[in-house]
């Protein structure tokens, strides 16, 4: 049983929020606008803020993400910007 109609896409139908970003608001990453960067850039792209994702401790040790359920980390906030960039650019290849 469906919970959900199932509708069909078409070829000219945009797809949004194909690759969710995750984001704790008690990280380091959030001295980026990641949603106004990463939404600008990919179109497919959904940034999500929480004020937890449970990794208790890991927003303060360094600046981290969640692409499609994968942890993305980096040194500064610009390298695991960089790294989430990388990491949404392998999520869209799936999906060319």
């Amino acid at each position: 049983m469906l919970l959900f109609p199932y509708i069909p896409l078409k070829e000219s139908d945009t797809l949004m929020g194909i690759v969710v970003v995750e984001v704790c608001d008690g990280n380091a990453i959030t001295t980026l606008d990641l949603e106004e960067i990463l939404e600008k850039e990919y179109p497919e792209v959904a940034v999500l803020s929480s004020d937890c994702l449970s990794f208790c401790g890991l927003c303060r040790v360094k600046p981290y993400a969640i692409v499609n359920n994968r942890r993305i980390f980096g040194k500064t906030p610009e390298e695991c910007l960089d790294k989430i960039r990388a990491a949404i650019e392998e999520e869209l290849a799936i999906y060319q």
